[in-house]
């Protein structure tokens, strides 16, 4: 199901068959450099390492907004994760997609890379943000 998710994510202009390729073969890729587990599972995982579990929201209390950190809910993880691998993806330019996914793929899993890095990111503002954590409601 996740991978389906991912894929329907990755197609463009409703071409399913080439985003699946995409997909295949960059889990074929990611199977060829790292030999310790399933690709689906390497793959299953560095989503998980990218997934927020707590995120900023604006909140306007009496004139003015403060940033609130708010748990996020599963469905949003995941599809936060699989929007930052993706954006992380197709910011590089210069080599064939499949590629460029199977080395964000393991980086993620690595718990490095671009979509890792945005992750870290969200978490660090919100607890920069704790302070308000009581206008959450």
């Amino acid at each position: 199901m996740l991978a389906g998710k991912f894929i329907n994510c990755l197609m463009l202009d409703g071409k399913k068959t080439t985003a699946q390729r995409v997909f295949y073969d960059a889990l074929e890729e990611v199977g060829k450099r790292n030999t310790d587990a399933e690709p689906i599972e390497i793959f299953e995982a560095a989503l998980e390492n990218i997934k927020p579990y707590i995120e900023v929201r604006s909140k306007r209390v009496g004139g003015a907004s403060y940033q609130v950190p708010m748990q996020v809910n599963r469905s949003r993880q995941q599809s936060l994760a699989i929007r930052w691998l993706l954006a992380a993806v197709r910011d590089k330019k210069g080599r064939p997609m499949h590629l460029k996914l199977a080395d964000e793929v393991l980086a993620a899993y690595k718990k490095e890379g671009v979509a890792y890095t945005k992750r870290e990111n969200t978490h660090r503002m919100a607890d920069a943000n704790k302070a308000f954590a009581h206008f959450a409601w």
